[in-house]
């Protein structure tokens, strides 16, 4: 039996830095690794608004389409990229301990939200982030950016933007660390489900392939994502729905705090449990749970199964 595996991954160097370290760690497990990168819509696609364009799976479908063809093995995605529902040939086989899965702010004219002038610009390209920031601070302006990391720092440094709101699990990937100048508790800003979480998906018939990412899986990420992606396949989010979702494993099981977004203007929904029953169950208990405050009214969102 061959020790080689082909490991789909996008071209950006988030990417390529995520991937190369999940390549590491399965090399120090006796694999060969061949990194395949392969170029998804949301790559090629780059001057409209993520909502805007419409398509789930913006950055995980053409690789997905490699690994169902056996063109791959392995493929690796930020998690968060991850539609709440793939394609049954496929299984999320292994979580590795999550990054750090908080939202930052890279300020250029203050380093706080706090510290932003009236009428300041703010540049994401989340919707999420979009109605979260706009729910502390109304008074500021929120417009989409596009682009890799480097691309959006340097229309930051140019003057375009007074801050950014990014994830800081890729900045920290980067060595970019520094450039952070306020970490955005999840109390003020609720992460997008599975941030800072990496996704490593097999084929669920490829026994070989999953006997050997399973040793890099870590189960209490594993479990907080299992109920994140339930609250988000449960409503049927997408990345055009303002919808943040984060676990924590605790001794007495797991705690979720989940926001919803909805027309500009109109407050948030926000739900928090902890509970010890099955991932699973919890999430979906959080989306009916969203849907009963008022979820049913906010475009993309469809019922929660009974």
């Amino acid at each position: 039996m061959t020790n080689i595996l082909r490991l789909g991954t996008r071209g950006s160097a988030l990417a390529l830095a995520q991937s190369r370290g999940i390549a590491a760690l399965l090399e120090a497990h006796g694999w060969s690794v061949s990194l395949q990168v392969i170029r998804t819509t949301g790559d090629t696609v780059t001057e409209l608004p993520l909502a805007r364009i419409g398509v789930k799976g913006l950055f995980v479908t053409e690789i997905e389409q490699a690994l169902l063809s056996g063109a791959i093995d392995v493929a690796v995605h930020s998690l968060k990229d991850l539609p709440g529902a793939m394609p049954p040939a496929l299984c999320l086989a292994a979580v590795p301990r999550r990054e750090d899965p908080r939202d930052v702010l890279v300020g250029r004219t203050a380093p706080t939200l706090e510290l932003l002038r009236t009428g300041a610009v703010v540049g994401t390209s989340s919707l999420r982030r979009r109605a979260q920031l706009l729910a502390v601070r109304p008074d500021i302006v929120v417009i989409d950016v596009r682009g890799n990391l480097d691309t959006r720092l340097r229309k930051l440094d140019v003057g375009d933007y007074d801050a950014l709101c990014l994830a800081a699990a890729g900045l920290h990937r980067l060595g970019l660390a520094a450039r952070i100048t306020a970490y955005l508790e999840p109390a003020l800003l609720v992460p997008a489900p599975g941030q800072g979480a990496l996704a490593i998906q097999t084929r669920a018939d490829d026994t070989r392939a999953r006997q050997a990412v399973a040793v890099l899986d870590d189960p209490e990420t594993h479990a907080a994502i299992r109920a994140e992606r339930a609250v988000q396949a449960a409503l049927g989010g997408g990345c055009s729905v303002p919808l943040g979702v984060l676990a924590e494993m605790h001794a007495t099981g797991l705690s979720v705090i989940a926001v919803l977004g909805s027309d500009m203007g109109q407050p948030l929904l926000r739900v928090a449990a902890t509970g010890s029953e099955a991932p699973e169950i919890l999430g979906k208990q959080i989306a009916r749970a969203l849907w009963a405050l008022g979820a049913e009214g906010i475009p993309g969102i469809t019922a929660p199964d009974d």
